[in-house]
């Protein structure tokens, strides 16, 4: 029997808004349209004072679409610190528009650049595509990071849902490695699992807008075969070890089956002696943030990772 969630006015609002995106049919083409279309809903116009620059980074003989908002100010002689932004979309669906949301008043909140990828999509180009393209762009900015006016030795990586798995397993790929490295990575609601962790899982299997199938569904599109479920590049609960890694801020919602992902991984990083804050958003859903400049509980998760990120990236400052 499906569970009776008892919202809040502003998860109420939340939900209904979000339900007037449905897909035509069930084609992928239809949800990308449908998604494209919610996204445009809740995105705000461009804030005044951040500046939009969109790029075309070619990595490996492929070309990695970018868009860069920094505030629209004389940049440092070292260039701006970056969030590297991975965004969510069950690896199927999202593109360089969707997260503008989120992603544009971070660079006056954090005063910094903020660099969203525009990586491959599932089913077209399955695992560990998405990922590959954001390890060669990682590799790229390490060295070439100053001509987009980057500081690449104080970049945090984020992420939401796949985004945040993405951001997570680049981490995992990249630690000790000689050279720039990540000073931080803020994980918004991330997939850690092939089989998300319980009790969440079950507990919020039929959650408002994203349940248990649709991950489920996601994951088939990105990694139909079962072999690579175990690889930390997709799963990153499953690598052996969580040390050496940067700063962490995990921020989970309460009704969402990937809850205890994040739960588990942020205890993890914690026994493995990673810095780590948990933020548990009550009362919240999966893929909410997008509506943070319309509620207060929503507004209070985005407030929180923007600390996190402005601490992450003052504690490199001198680096």
């Amino acid at each position: 029997m499906a569970r009776t969630y008892q919202l809040s006015a502003e998860m109420r609002s939340f939900v209904n808004q979000s339900a007037l995106f449905h897909a035509a049919d069930d084609s992928l083409v239809a949800m990308r349209a449908a998604y494209s279309a919610l996204c445009r809903h809740f995105t705000a116009p461009l804030p005044d004072g951040v500046q939009l620059e969109d790029h075309v980074l070619p990595v490996d003989g492929r070309h990695i679409p970018l868009r860069l908002y920094r505030p629209a100010t004389t940049s440092p002689s070292a260039g701006w610190p970056c969030v590297l932004y991975l965004h969510g979309g069950g690896w199927i669906l999202g593109d360089l528009d969707s997260y503008a949301v989120i992603a544009a008043p971070l660079a006056l909140a954090c005063a910094a650049a903020v660099l969203v990828v525009d990586y491959r999509l599932a089913p077209e180009h399955v695992f560990p595509a998405a990922f590959d393209d954001c390890l060669a762009l990682w590799d790229r900015l390490r060295v070439d990071g100053l001509q987009l006016g980057i500081n690449t030795t104080r970049v945090v990586v984020a992420g939401d849902s796949a985004g945040g798995n993405l951001a997570a397993a680049l981490c995992l790929a990249v630690r000790g490695r000689a050279g720039p490295a990540l000073c931080g990575q803020v994980l918004i609601y991330p997939v850690l699992a092939a089989v998300p962790t319980e009790p969440a899982a079950s507990e919020h299997a039929d959650a408002p807008l994203f349940g248990r199938h649709d991950m489920a569904y996601c994951l088939a599109q990105y990694a139909p075969d079962p072999a690579t479920h175990a690889d930390p590049r997709l799963a990153p609960l499953a690598a052996a070890s969580l040390q050496g890694l940067p700063p962490a801020f995990i921020a989970v919602a309460e009704y969402d089956p990937l809850r205890d992902d994040g739960l588990c991984y942020a205890r993890r990083l914690q026994r493995s002696g990673v810095a780590t804050e948990c933020y548990l958003a009550h009362g919240l859903l999966h893929g909410c943030l997008r509506f943070w400049q319309q509620g207060c509980q929503t507004a209070r998760m985005y407030r929180a990772l923007v600390v996190a990120m402005r601490r992450m990236l003052a504690d490199h400052s001198s680096d």
